[in-house]
């Protein structure tokens, strides 16, 4: 049975819901050769596509560890929750790059302080679930997987939680760059800023939390106590990148 065949008996909603994210991430690199509509410097679907990889990895990541909590009942809610509001998500940062306009901060009309106000509601719904699934996983006792690797889970989860409410600062400057306008030259295909701090380097690290520690705790860490401490200097790391962003110093 291949990785992804046990995915799919793990959680078919978000394995099905993983992949349709993917095709649209590859429709949007195609359209990335037939459409040249720059939005703050870069290629409309350049976006599109990046948020629509994410919400693969995310789907698949919580498809693979939601049934250690073995609550079928609440991990087929959360699934679903998961689905419609990254849904919602992608479709209103893709019909923004179709217009040729922005989709984050973008309060240039009232439709469109709408759609951006809906999707920082819709986006605060999922945190604050996740937040749940969280405490559901330290709260369990006994999960039949390694400490190491349940304890990367938690930890991945926590950190992940804690950066996405980093959204909530972005919002408030209604910008992600410190120290000057958002676009303007950045790196390549990521376009974090070279030239001022970023806020979304930090964002980046953090909700990708999700998928790093848990691996190390998986393939690289012995013991638990390991595994934490990993965490911790992680957690460190990405706050240091926080703090470096907002001095308005870039990361390159």
């Amino acid at each position: 049975m291949t990785l992804m065949d046990k995915l799919r008996l793990k959680n078919k909603p978000l394995y099905y819901f993983g992949w349709f994210n993917f095709i649209f991430a590859f429709a949007c690199l195609l359209m990335t050769f037939f459409d040249d509509t720059q939005i703050l410097g870069i290629n409309a679907w350049i976006k599109p596509m990046k948020f629509f990889f994410a919400a693969t990895i995310f789907s698949f990541s919580m498809a693979w560890y939601m049934p250690l909590l073995e609550q079928p009942g609440k991990s087929r809610i959360y699934s679903y929750v998961v689905i419609a509001i990254l849904a919602f998500e992608n479709i209103a940062i893709t019909f923004q790059a179709w217009q040729g306009t922005t989709s984050h901060f973008n309060v240039s009309s009232p439709f469109n302080g709408i759609v951006f106000a809906l999707m920082g509601i819709a986006i605060m719904i999922l945190t604050l679930w996740t937040a749940y699934i969280c405490v559901l996983f330290f709260r369990k006792k006994n999960i039949n997987a390694s400490g190491p690797y349940i304890w990367g889970i938690r930890l991945g989860l926590l950190i992940f939680v804690l950066f996405s409410f980093q959204g909530i600062l972005m919002v408030n400057m209604m910008s992600h760059t410190v120290g000057g306008s958002d676009g303007g030259e950045g790196l390549f295909f990521l376009n974090w800023s070279r030239e001022k701090g970023d806020l979304r380097v930090a964002h980046f690290f953090g909700m990708h939390a999700l998928q790093i520690l848990p691996l190390t705790g998986y393939y690289i860490c012995k013991t638990s106590r390991q595994i934490i401490l990993y965490s911790v200097l992680y957690f460190l790391m990405v706050v240091a990148l926080l703090v470096q962003a907002l001095k308005g110093i870039p990361l390159f």
